[in-house]
């Protein structure tokens, strides 16, 4: 009897890592057109392009992508409710407010959305990252500074991590971009991919 009990004992160790690191975390991505493969593919989105990356990695999370090409923070709150309503979420990243700052919104409009959908997502104890959007410096450096300082703002009064804007790496090479010098093209995809994944490792081992 004790030796059944301990070789039950010994199997129940010996998997318990295996199953940790088979486990699948689900990060929940809600964005914009920047992670909507606007002007491309899905398959061709650096979301996909990542999901396939850690498929091929075994990682133990991969993205759930809810990002709609033109998205405002407006949008995402009144779609996240029934989002975590209806999918179980480990993690949100937030990549929202570049759309309100282009259509010039008050930045304290911008920051109650944010600190909202946190809200939500922190009653149902689930860990925020808020990415800091940048915008176009056309719209005047104090407009772009109140913009900017929106997302710190929400990271310290909620005390969440604030991610860097993958697009400063990319915005800065005409030959990643498309025409309109907004959105990243398919060559720039695969760089977004590798950007987030370092960014994915980092969350995963120390969660917020």
């Amino acid at each position: 009897m004790f030796k059944n009990a301990f070789k039950v004992l010994l199997l129940m160790v010996i998997l318990l890592p295996a199953a940790h690191a088979t486990a699948n975390h689900k990060i929940l991505l809600l964005g914009d057109s920047l992670s909507a493969s606007y002007g491309m593919t899905q398959s061709e989105g650096w979301v996909t392009l990542l999901n396939q990356q850690l498929s091929e990695q075994n990682a133990p999370y991969n993205i759930i992508n809810a990002s709609i090409s033109g998205e405002t923070t407006a949008g995402g709150l009144s779609r996240l409710p029934g989002i975590l309503a209806k999918q179980s979420i480990d993690t949100l990243i937030i990549e929202l407010g570049g759309n309100d700052g282009l259509r010039g919104f008050p930045p304290k409009l911008i920051k109650s959305n944010l600190a909202k959908m946190v809200d939500l997502a922190h009653a149902k104890n689930i860990p925020v990252y808020v990415m800091n959007i940048r915008i176009p410096p056309n719209y005047g450096p104090r407009y772009s500074k109140m913009f900017t300082d929106v997302f710190a703002q929400v990271g310290n009064e909620k005390d969440i991590t604030v991610l860097p804007f993958f697009m400063e790496q990319i915005a800065v090479d005409p030959s990643l971009m498309q025409n309109d010098g907004i959105h990243p093209n398919r060559f720039a995809q695969p760089k977004i991919a590798d950007i987030m994944s370092k960014q994915l490792a980092t969350m995963y081992n120390a969660p917020n």
